[in-house]
Order: structure tokens, then C-alpha cells, then sequence
């Protein structure tokens, strides 16, 4: 079983109890940070990895959006919650790494904790970057790697953990990969020490 078959399992395993698990993240400060999140999402946008749908809440009803994940059971979730209250909203099972959109279809595409669990987080924003419009805007909202030595070691050992229980790598340098993937225009945001950060991304 390849890497992506393997945390896709996982997700739809961990899909009946997930919103419990992420609750402690409510409390501290991830609430606010996604509301922060969908308020700059303009035009026709794309949601990577809605999994249950957390952001869902703080969309526009008129907004032109598609929220897509990889895991069916974690999108059955999203779409139970949320497919009355958001009825321009298409859900869809896809893989970031491996869309089934045109060139240049989306003005904004969010992603939010999602390139954490990436198997390929090049390949998938190489493929963001490509279903990006020119003058498109790419909005993430990431834990990443400390760049702390004694903080950045410590994440680097222990990463085997949360990788082993749902497939979440707390070590991504996603400053670094969205480079790798052929972004320039690149700005950071750091919300939560220099783990939580917003990047908002100019094709």
C-alpha cells in the first residue's frame, strides 16, 4: 500500500471522532485564525483538505467555492454539515496532488493543518500552482518546524508519532517547498511562535 493509500486510511478511520480531537485547537486561537483565513478568500475558490469542515462555517452562502479532501468518510462529514447552509458549494473527492481541475481555474485556494499530511507537499503545491489563475492568491494557515535548533531537533524526533497515528508531520518546512514548487512572491505571518504561521502566496 502506497504512502497516500496508507493516511487516507487513517483519516477515514479517525473521521467519526475528529472534530473531538481538534477541539482543543478551538480554544487556542485556531477559531479566529480560520475565520481570518476564509475572510480573504475572493472570486472562484478552492478548500485543499476540508476534512470535516471546519472553515465551512465562515464562508459567504454566495461564495463560488469547492472543498475537496482525500478522504471520502472525513467529506461525507463535512458535506452532512454543511451542504444546506453553503448550496453553491461543490464537495468533492480529490487529491491535492493529483487534480482533476483545468489550468488557471481558481482566483483562491486555502488550505488550513492540511500540508502537515501531504505524503508529497511539492507535488501537491506544484499542482495548486497550476490550477492557480494568474494574479491567483494561495492562503495557508500551517503548523511547520520550529527553526528553534533545541525546538526544531525535538519536533524532528518526535515526528514519528503523530506521522504513525493519522499521518500529520509536525517537521514540514512549507517556506521551503512552496519555493521547491516554483512560488516567489511569498509572505509569512507568524501567529503562534514560529510554528503557526498564515502564508499568503501571489501567482
Amino acid at each position: 500500500m502506497d504512502n497516500t493509500n496508507k493516511i487516507r486510511k487513517r483519516y477515514d478511520r479517525i473521521a467519526g471522532y475528529f472534530d473531538l480531537l481538534e477541539k482543543p485547537m478551538g480554544t487556542s486561537g485556531f477559531d479566529k485564525w480560520r475565520k481570518e483565513l476564509v475572510n480573504q478568500a475572493k472570486g472562484k475558490t478552492l478548500e485543499v483538505g476540508v476534512g470535516t469542515g471546519k472553515n465551512l462555517r465562515y464562508y459567504s452562502t454566495e461564495m463560488d467555492l469547492t472543498a475537496i479532501d482525500f478522504s471520502k468518510k472525513m467529506l461525507d462529514k463535512a458535506k452532512a454539515k454543511y451542504k444546506d447552509d453553503l448550496p453553491r458549494t461543490s464537495f468533492l473527492e480529490m487529491d491535492v496532488e493529483n487534480m482533476d481541475f483545468k489550468d488557471e481555474s481558481f482566483d483562491t485556494i486555502l488550505t488550513s493543518c492540511v500540508f502537515c499530511s501531504v505524503p508529497n507537499p511539492v507535488k501537491g503545491l506544484e499542482e495548486i500552482k497550476r490550477v492557480l489563475k494568474p494574479n491567483g492568491q494561495l492562503i495557508m494557515l500551517e503548523h511547520v518546524r520550529s527553526g528553534n535548533k533545541m525546538l526544531g531537533t525535538l519536533m524532528d524526533w518526535f515526528n514519528f508519532i503523530p506521522l504513525y497515528i493519522i499521518g500529520d508531520n509536525i517537521n514540514r518546512r512549507t517556506d521551503e517547498n512552496l519555493k521547491k514548487a516554483g512560488f516567489e512572491n511569498i509572505k509569512e505571518t507568524r501567529l503562534w511562535s514560529d510554528i503557526v504561521k498564515f502564508f499568503i502566496v501571489k501567482k
